[in-house]
């Protein structure tokens, strides 16, 4: 079966016009939309939120888990930022609350020599990052969007945003950090997706870029 990063390569891809003052926030190759597609593979969790736990291991003094409501207990930011997904869409001023990344890591007893993370999340989902990217100022542990709790389709109870590269790195339904010392690939970077995924240096595939269509996103639910 022909893999997914295989289909949107070789399907085709126009040329997309971005208005000039917003032309420094949006990828090459990247469509602007009010909507927020949905985007995910296998069915949507459901949870006892009782038995919710968020899971620290790996390269760390110990391994930590957090209940939702300690995590909720921490100090809550409020971020607004552009996300973009490797389907070819952007969606400028997104609002987000929840954990900064880098006001848990100091909680987590990590090892001095971890240089990689890799995000577990339910549905058989991991996605690998530097543990510097995950450290920027704007990265959450999030569990509200536009003001509002995170709806299930879009990874209540807790997701990952990371909005400096590729949407796909920022995990849906997140249940885990796994702290490395090597680097290794995740779900969509063993199936052909690069392993950074830069959205401004159109880092979409782990080979040759043969072009992702603009507008596959839009054959998808969105809200």
């Amino acid at each position: 079966m022909i893999s997914k990063a295989e289909r949107l390569k070789k399907a085709p891809v126009r040329h997309i016009e971005v208005a000039a003052e917003i032309a420094h926030r949006v990828p090459s190759g990247q469509a602007l939309t009010e909507r927020f597609p949905i985007l995910h593979e296998n069915e949507v969790p459901e949870y006892n939120m009782a038995e919710w736990t968020l899971t620290i291991s790996g390269a760390v003094e110990k391994e930590t888990v957090f209940s939702y409501e300690q995590l909720m207990a921490m100090p809550q930011t409020t971020q607004v930022s552009d996300i973009h997904c490797v389907t070819r869409w952007s969606k400028l001023d997104t609002k987000w609350e929840g954990v900064k990344f880098k006001d848990l890591l100091p909680l987590l007893g990590v090892k001095p020599e971890t240089k990689y993370v890799m995000i577990h999340a339910d549905q058989d989902y991991e996605t690998n990052l530097p543990l510097e990217d995950l450290l920027r100022e704007d990265v959450l542990l999030a569990h509200s969007y536009d003001g509002e709790q995170l709806t299930p389709k879009h990874g209540w109870p807790l997701r990952l945003v990371v909005p400096h590269l590729y949407f796909w790195k920022s995990a849906k339904w997140i249940r885990g950090f796994e702290f490395m010392t090597e680097d290794r690939p995740g779900f969509w970077e063993r199936n052909g997706f690069h392993n950074y995924a830069d959205p401004f240096e159109e880092q979409r595939f782990s080979g040759e870029d043969l072009g992702l269509p603009e507008d596959e996103w839009h054959k998808k639910e969105w809200d």
